[in-house]
């Protein structure tokens, strides 16, 4: 289940998320099962976050960055993926139907 700290910061939006990443860099950010669809999250530094489960139909991912970030189960049905890094990324029995890599 999603850290209820970590989703208000990442509803402050890109600048803010990733200025708090970066005086964290070691953690990994738990949005495990979070409700994101339709979310604007282009921009964002989702490395190494837990995303097992995540909602994320719809989202705009546009050059996100996302190394190593668990996407396991996770629903991208329609997301704009598009100039996104997925490096390492799990994405074991997600759903990218219809999603723009």
């Amino acid at each position: 289940m999603a850290d209820s700290t970590h989703l208000k910061i990442l509803e402050q939006g890109c600048q803010a998320w990733n200025q708090w990443r970066e005086t964290v860099p070691t953690l990994k950010p738990d949005l495990g099962q979070a409700d994101l669809t339709g979310a604007d999250l282009a921009g964002f530094n989702l490395s190494h976050c837990n995303l097992d489960s995540a909602l994320l139909s719809g989202a705009d991912l546009r050059a996100a960055y996302l190394p190593g970030a668990y996407l396991r189960r996770a629903n991208l049905y329609m997301a704009d993926l598009i100039e996104a890094n997925l490096s390492g990324a799990c994405l074991a029995g997600a759903t990218l139907a219809g999603s723009d890599l």
